[in-house]
Formats: C-alpha cells, structure tokens, sequence
C-alpha cells in the first residue's frame, strides 16, 4: 500500500512537471510584460511635462522631481532583488510589484482627474504661477513613490522569472531562453514606441485623465494575465541572497582586519560545493582575511562547516565580492554617461516645450516624442554595425568586433558630443526666441533631433558595452546581480545630476530657475555637464581601463580551475 502511494505521488510530480513551464507559462509572462511596460513607460516619458503643466513646478522643480523619482526607481531593484532571492521568490515579488503599481498609477489617475487634486492652471509664460499645497505634492508623491515599490519588485525578476521556466542546462532549453529574451525585447519595443506616440499623444492633447487612465487598464491587464498562468509556472523557492553573501565578506573582513595577509591557501576555508566554485585568485589579498580560518575548533563546525559566516567566509564568497570590486573602477565611468542621457529626459523636454511644434495648422508634436529619437538612432547604429560585422566575417571569415575599450571610449566622446552639441543648440533656441521676443521660440523642434539622437548613440556604446561587461565578466552566481548593478549606476547618474542642478542653481541662479528657459542659460549648464564627460574620458583612458578583464580572463572557466586547486591541496 505504502509503495503505491510513493508510485502515485512520483507520477503526480512528474505529470506537474510536465505541466509546468516552457512556452505554455511564458507566453503569459510575455503577455504580462507587454501591458506592464506600456503602461510604465507611458508615464516616464511625459513625466516632466506633467509636473510642469499640471502642478506648474517651474524647469528646476520638475527636473529635479524627474531626477529623484528616477533614481529611486532604478535603485529600488537592488532591494527587490534580495528580498526576491532570501525571501519572497520571484513570483510574489513580481505579483506585490505589479499590485503597488497598479495603486500607483490610479493614485496618479486620481490627481489628474481631480481638480481639487492640483493647483489652478497657469497661463502659459506667466512667471507667478499658483503653486501646489503641500498636501497635494503629499498626493502626487503618494503615487510615485507606490510606482517606485512596483519597479523594485517587477525590474529585477522579469526576465530571470522568463528563465525560470526553461532548463537551461539542455541546448534546447538554451536555444528557447534565447527566443523568450528575443520576444521579450521585441515586445519592449513595442510597448515603449505604443508608449511614446499614441499614448504620449493621448496625455498632451487630449485628456491627462484618459491619458493615465490606460497606463492604469494596463497594469489591471498585466495582472490579470499574470496570475491567469498561476498553473503553469515554474516557481523557484528562495535561495538566499548573493547581495548578503557580498556583506558577510565585508563584514568579515573588518573583524578581521588585524591579522596579517595569509599566502597560504591551506589557511583558507574552502569547502566543497554541489555547483560550480570560484578558484582563489591572488587580487585584492586584503579580503581573504574574510576566508582565512584563525582557530578551527572556535570557527569551524564538526563537518567543517562555517559557524557563523559573518565571522568566516568560503573562498567562493570572497572571490564573487572580488568579481565585483574588480569591475567596480569601470563600471564608475559609466556613471557621467548616463548623466549626459538623462539631461536630454528632463531639459531636453523643456527645450522642446519652448520651440515651435507645428506640423501643419492643426497637429502639434508632442515634446516627449522627442524621446523615440535615441532609440532610432540606437536601432539604426545596431543594424548599420550587425550589417557590416556580417559583412566582414564573408569577406574575411572572422568575426571581428569592436573590443569593450573601444566601445566604452566612443560612448564617453558621444556624451560629450552631446552636451556640447545641446549646449549650442539651446543658444540658438534662446537667441531666436529672445529676438522675437516670444515665450516660444520660431526655430522648430527637429533642430534637437542631432542632440537626442547623440544620446542614442551614448547609450549604443557606452551604456550596452557597460551592461555586457556585467553580464559576461561575472561569474554565473552573480548573473542575476548584473542587472540590478547596472540600474544602481542609473541610480546614481539621476542622483548625481539633480545634486548638479542644485549646486549650479544656487551659485548661478540666472542659468537655471522659474518657468521660462529664455530667461536662463541652460547652454552654460549644459557645459559643464559636458566638463565633467570630458574629465570622464581621461578617468578611464589613464585608470579604469586597466581594470577591463582580459580576453582570455572569463569566470565560466574557473570551476576547471578550481579542480585543478583542489587536486594540488589534496597532494599537500
């Protein structure tokens, strides 16, 4: 009877298995992502426009709510990324995600919907402008902040829940992961450009309420369709958190910090694993204090195991933390390029704002669709180069790219590039906007495509070679640490910018301050923006770039390695 049962329960859980992931849960993933990235990107791309119009913060004011708000939400993941692996597993982190900012967005909805919600209109080129109570900014950062709780569960666990669902261990559930990351990217594109036209369009012209009132039907959509493939999921139980992993190292290492540097890997706590482990390197020694075993009987247990790993750290533990502090100097000069992107998403819109829009007598361009044109240029980039890369591998037959340096320093030149370029297209706005003496200027809005576009290119270069540097130079335990590193450099690039625009407005408060951009000297903020870029560029060409891993340096090969010390240690 017993052995029946056991028979019953193993074909249940393999039927489960069965049942279970693979294109059948992926394509409500996808479907869920699809509305969830509409709806979000629906609201970063015209936000600063809405504070401006609708809450009549002047171009500082909004920008710098714009900057904050940012940079929140992209540091945001790196907590929903712990909680997701130590606690939560990524499904309810992406349901509680998807919920707060769902309440989020109809919080926003409200607002706009709601007279009372916002201070009276302002009229267009007025200088005192009524300014909202503070319980209504309380409101308006209500909503915004329940958007920033949703991008911290749902950025970090989209795509690795996607993962989830496919054995990667097998080619082909490698060759179906690849085609899941295709279709997600393609319907991101998607979703950003239905974002950024129809729905940008719907929010300016139109109605604020209609307009956030289809980001909000899209989260409800999103929810919907995720939880309709509850069953067929593949839901992964928490494994613990690398990021804590990373703070039992430092923590070790300051407990330890006076006994001297150990050159014996024999003193190292090195158990063995069930996967793959890092091998000992002999970089950044200081934090093999962390590993290094000072009495066995007090440290160690019976099996050899750690008693309290913020006390004493596996080899593995220590040598991920170097992976990272390793690409930390390169992964630095990433930072003034994001800054330079993020100008043209907050006063690249308020130039926009202030310039003629007109196509025709009737139709006027929205100023966040001045947001398509880096990803076009980006897009255009990627294609010309794929092109010529396929090009070059017939004629040559090799496949022959640009390395990571060369890609990095061109991206640092197009920040600069771009800074400038917008420094000197804001004083043709200006002067032509001042000779007419108009609160809009006569030179019409496609005069900013060279500066947006420069940004597009900033990030091709730049910001891309960046995120392969995490994805392809960290070691397979540190994958899913990647991206929410990378939304922390985003992070502080917005951080970084808004403190720049405080600084700048109280020394100089004629460049930048009140409603209209005529009166300021936006093109002397954008110079030194562009200082800072072009101090970025000597920063990595004379330091960072000596911390670029070699070609021939990849922690995938480390496990071979690993086996290789272990076999040494046992002959000792």
């Amino acid at each position: 009877m017993e052995n029946g049962n056991l028979l019953h329960a193993s074909l249940d859980a393999s039927r489960n298995k069965e049942t279970r992931g693979g294109w059948r849960a992926v394509r409500f993933i996808l479907g869920n992502e699809t509305f969830e990235k509409l709806a979000s990107m629906s609201l970063i791309g015209n936000l600063v426009l809405y504070l401006h119009t609708m809450y009549n913060l002047d171009n500082v004011a909004s920008a710098y709510v714009f900057q904050i708000w940012g940079g929140t939400t992209n540091f945001a993941p790196l907590a929903g990324a712990f909680l997701a692996d130590a606690y939560l597993g990524r499904f309810y982190t992406l349901l509680f995600g998807s919920v707060a900012s769902l309440l989020g967005m109809g919080v926003l909805t409200l607002g706009a919907g709601l007279p009372q919600m916002r201070p009276p209109p302002c009229i267009s080129g007025e200088s005192n402008c009524p300014q909202p109570l503070p319980w209504q900014l309380g409101f308006l950062y209500l909503g915004l902040g329940l958007i920033v709780i949703g991008a911290g569960g749902i950025r970090p666990c989209n795509i690795s829940f996607g993962a989830d669902q496919f054995d990667t261990n097998t080619e082909k559930g490698r060759a179906k992961l690849e085609s899941f990351l295709n279709w997600w990217y393609f319907l991101f594109s998607i979703s950003l450009v239905i974002a950024l036209t129809i729905v940008v369009y719907v929010q300016t012209n139109i109605s604020w309420t209609l307009g956030f009132g289809i980001p909000t039907a899209c989260f409800v959509f999103s929810i919907f369709i995720f939880l309709l493939g509850h069953r067929y999921y593949i839901c992964k139980a928490p494994q613990g958190s690398v990021f804590a992993d990373m703070a039992k190292v430092v923590v070790a290492t300051c407990r330890k910090w006076q006994i001297p540097k150990t050159t014996q890997f024999d003193q190292l706590h090195n158990p063995p694993m069930n996967s793959s482990k890092l091998a000992h390197t002999n970089r950044f020694l200081i934090f093999d204090k962390a590993a290094t075993v000072v009495d066995s009987s007090v440290e160690l247990d019976e099996e050899g195991k750690s008693k309290n790993e913020w006390r004493l750290c596996s080899v593995h533990q220590v040598e991920q933390f170097k992976c990272v502090v390793g690409i930390f100097p390169v992964w630095l000069a990433g930072i003034p390029c994001f800054m330079s992107m993020q100008q043209m998403s907050s006063f690249g819109i308020l130039q926009a704002i202030q310039m003629n829009r007109s196509i025709g007598p009737h139709f006027q361009i929205p100023p966040a669709w001045m947001s398509l044109t880096p990803m076009i240029a980006l897009s255009i980039w990627i294609y010309i180069y794929e092109k010529y890369v396929e090009h070059m591998k017939k004629k040559t037959q090799s496949n022959k790219r640009f390395s990571m340096k060369t890609r990095i320093e061109i991206g640092i030149v197009m920040s600069v590039l771009c800074m400038v370029v917008a420094g000197v297209l804001e004083k043709f706005r200006r002067d032509a906007a001042v000779e007419n003496k108009s609160f809009i200027s006569p030179l019409h809005v496609w005069v900013l495509i060279p500066e947006f576009a420069l940004s597009g290119l900033t990030e091709a270069f730049g910001a891309i070679a960046v995120m392969e540097l995490l994805t392809t130079h960290l070691p397979e335990s540190l994958r899913t640490v990647a991206g929410a590193i990378f939304f922390f450099s985003l992070s502080l690039a917005s951080y970084l910018s808004s403190v720049l625009t405080g600084i700048v407005r109280g020394v100089e408060r004629e460049w930048l301050g009140g409603n209209d951009l005529n009166k300021n000297r936006l093109d002397y903020f954008f110079s030194v923006v562009g200082v800072i870029a072009a101090l970025n560029f000597f920063y990595f060409r004379f330091f960072a770039v000596a911390f670029l891993p070699k070609p021939d340096v990849d922690p995938s090969h480390k496990a071979h390695q690993m086996q290789l010390e272990d076999a040494e240690l046992g002959r000792r």
